[in-house]
């Protein structure tokens, strides 16, 4: 078996592409090393995969009118795509990326991919696309009402992937992802950044004042539930929550890391209004259709997370 990941120097790229290999799973990897955040540790993360033999790395962004001259050589069996950029309060500074990135970079991937021995495509999306909705749990039914335009990116992602099942006859599965965290995590991100902020003596921010719900989802949970997908047999498109069904006040998951790490110097401030106010996902399609249940406990994951941050925080990839 042959798998692209696309976005394989993220987080979430980065774990998956790590376990296929560890599987003896032939992958393809391609990025284009963004410095949205930290360039030390994707480079890492890339060290660590091209370990292994059986990975091959390709640098280029998939907006590339190149793409195609590249992709065409190879016929791979699963696409997971991943690459994106990420953040929704970058939207507010920078909304042309996501355009670039997300939305033509989406096209462009599927208008150069050889499909001759394509058997299906997983692909990201995200709890964004719910906007503040105030019915909880969310579940895949509901209405999308974003409120950036990452979550808006996100969107047209579903639709064009309904667009390119018709096209070619390849079920198309998207993972609307609710808040993963795990080692190797985005320093962007609430629990590396409140970890990385207080090494480095800064100020951390509170927003909202932590009074706001996230639905934390590990990444170990994500890695076996794609294992899952890409094993089982899909006749068309499907869309995922992807998340715990078990939402953390973040005060309080604050809180949890002070006791870890000692007290925080922090300051707490309004709301940011590209932010949605509460997370929490409805998974029991995932339980249904893959019969997976035993997703990780929080506070026992969070704790391997900080320690986890503690072991490599020497070697200043953040």
């Amino acid at each position: 078996m042959k798998i692209l990941v696309t976005g394989t120097v993220g987080f979430i790229g980065f774990h998956i592409s790590n376990y296929l290999l560890k599987k003896k799973i032939k992958v393809i990897g391609i990025d284009n090393l963004d410095d949205y955040y930290s360039i030390n540790l994707k480079k890492k993360r890339l060290s660590i995969l091209k370990k292994n033999k059986n990975f091959k790395f390709i640098k280029i962004d998939i907006s590339s009118s190149k793409l195609k001259n590249v992709l065409k050589r190879y016929h791979f069996d699963i696409v997971i795509h991943l690459a994106a950029q990420a953040g929704v309060r970058y939207s507010l500074i920078n909304p042309k990326k996501y355009i670039h990135s997300n939305i033509k970079g989406f096209g462009n991937l599927f208008e150069s991919i050889n499909i001759k021995s394509l058997k299906k495509v997983i692909y990201a999306s995200s709890s964004s696309v719910y906007g503040d909705t105030r019915k909880f749990p969310t579940k895949e039914t509901q209405d999308t009402k974003p409120k950036n335009i990452y979550g808006y990116s996100k969107v047209l992602n579903e639709q064009f992937s309904k667009y390119y099942f018709n096209l070619y006859k390849i079920p198309f599965i998207g993972l609307r992802f609710f808040t993963i965290y795990g080692d190797w995590g985005r320093p962007d991100m609430f629990i590396i950044k409140t970890l990385v902020g207080h090494d480095k003596k800064k100020t951390f921010y509170l927003n909202n004042k932590g009074n706001h719900l996230r639905d934390f989802t590990s990444i170990k949970d994500v890695i076996k539930i794609c294992d899952k997908i890409i094993k089982k047999k899909f006749t068309g498109n499907k869309i995922y929550n992807i998340c715990s069904n078990n939402p953390q006040l973040i005060k309080k998951v604050f809180t949890s890391i002070q006791k870890e790490i000692g007290p925080i110097k922090y300051k707490n401030i309004n709301k940011n209004k590209a932010d949605v106010l509460n997370t929490h996902g409805d998974n029991s399609k995932i339980k249904r259709d893959l019969k997976f249940n035993n997703f990780q406990n929080f506070r026992l994951e969070l704790e391997k997370t900080i320690n986890w941050y503690k072991s490599v925080k020497k070697y200043n990839y953040f």
